[in-house]
């Protein structure tokens, strides 16, 4: 069983930044696959970072590449979404979600919601203009 706890979200202006945290607990094998994904309201939920926890790098989608950026702490077992010059359509319900280890899982090819058996509670970000 995997447990994940998010926390960081807040309200911030546009061009500001946050940092999402994604406190992880349970067998390691169970979260080799991370990912970030995000629900606006109205909208459906949106994968935007995959990352495998072999590889020091994440992929992203197109809408967030160069301004997100998520790493791992193995020592706390936390995971973070970094997110510098927020725009006002980043505003949404942020989650981060966690699986067995699956074919192309490091990339947001197949990023896909069906695919994360894990999912933390979600925190809110809204970014005014």
């Amino acid at each position: 069983q995997v447990q994940l706890v998010e926390s960081g979200g807040g309200s911030v202006q546009a061009g500001g930044s946050l940092r999402l945290s994604c406190a992880v607990s349970g067998s390691t094998e169970s979260y080799a696959c991370m990912a970030w994904f995000r629900q606006g309201r109205g909208k459906e939920r949106e994968g935007i970072a995959a990352k495998y926890t072999g590889f020091s790098r994440a992929d992203y989608v197109d809408s967030v590449k160069g301004r997100f950026t998520v790493t791992q702490d193995n020592a706390k077992n936390t995971l973070y979404l970094q997110m510098n010059n927020l725009k006002p359509e980043d505003t949404a319900t942020y989650y981060c979600a966690a699986a067995e280890l699956f074919t192309g899982c490091a990339t947001v090819a197949v990023l896909t919601a069906d695919r994360y058996p894990y999912w933390g509670q979600g925190t809110q970000v809204t970014v005014s203009s």
